[in-house]
C-alpha cells in the first residue's frame, strides 16, 4: 500500500517543485537527471523494494487457482524494473536515437518491462477477481485499469515523434499520458494491497 502512495506523490510533488520541468510533456524518469536527480533515483528504489514485497505477498495470498502463480511473477517482474530503473539514468526524451547514452537505453529496458506488463499483470488477475467471491468487487476496477493502461501505453508508442523528426501534438502531452498510465495503475495496486491487507488480517 506504501509503493503506490510514495511513488506517485514523490513524482508529483517533485516535478511540480522542479525549476524548468514540465509534466505535461515530460517523462516522470526524467526527474532522475540534474543535481536533484538523486530524489527520483531513491523514488524508484524504495517503490520497487515495496513492489517487491507487494509481489511477495500476493504469491502468500493466493496459494492456488487462477493467477496464483503468473499474477506474481508479473508484479515481481515489475517491481525489478522499478528498483533496476533507480541505478540507470535515462536521456531527455529529446535525444536523437543515435546519441542515446547506455544508461538510457538500459533504463528503456526496464522501463518497457513496467509499461508492457502492467496492463498484462490486470488482466491476469481480472480472471481470478471475477472467479473469486473473496475478490470479486475489484473486477471492474481492474478491468478498467487493464483497460486505460492499455490505451497509454499504445498513445505512448505510437503517437509522439522521434528525434529527430520534428515533435507533433503528442509530444506535448506525453508527460500527462504516462502519468495517467502510472496513477491509474497504481490506484489499482493500493486496492489491490488494501484488499489483500483486509484479508489477513
Amino acid at each position: 500500500m506504501l509503493a503506490p502512495v510514495v511513488f506517485v506523490g514523490t513524482f508529483l510533488v517533485e516535478g511540480w517543485l522542479r525549476p524548468g520541468y514540465d509534466p505535461r510533456s515530460m517523462f516522470v524518469s526524467e526527474l532522475a537527471i540534474g543535481p536533484r536527480g538523486w530524489v527520483q533515483d531513491v523514488n524508484f528504489f524504495v517503490s520497487g523494494a515495496l513492489f517487491l514485497l507487494f509481489a511477495w505477498a500476493m504469491a502468500a495470498g493466493l496459494h492456488e487457482g487462477k493467477a496464483s502463480r503468473a499474477g506474481p511473477i508479473l508484479l515481481t517482474i515489475i517491481g525489478i524494473g522499478l528498483f533496476a530503473s533507480a541505478f540507470f539514468v535515462t536521456d531527455p526524451s529529446t535525444t536523437p536515437r543515435d546519441e542515446v547514452t547506455v544508461s538510457g537505453r538500459i533504463h528503456s529496458l526496464f522501463g518497457a518491462l513496467v509499461f508492457a506488463l502492467s496492463p498484462v499483470s490486470c488482466f491476469v488477475f481480472l480472471r481470478r477477481f471475477l472467479a473469486d467471491p473473496m475478490w470479486r468487487s475489484l473486477w471492474p476496477w481492474t478491468l478498467a485499469a487493464g483497460v486505460i493502461t492499455t490505451v497509454a501505453v499504445v498513445l505512448m508508442a505510437v503517437g509522439p515523434a522521434q528525434p529527430p523528426a520534428p515533435p507533433n501534438a503528442f509530444n506535448a502531452w506525453q508527460g500527462a499520458i504516462q502519468r495517467t498510465f502510472l496513477i491509474t495503475y497504481m490506484v489499482w495496486v493500493f486496492l489491490v494491497a488494501l484488499r489483500l491487507r483486509n484479508r489477513s488480517a
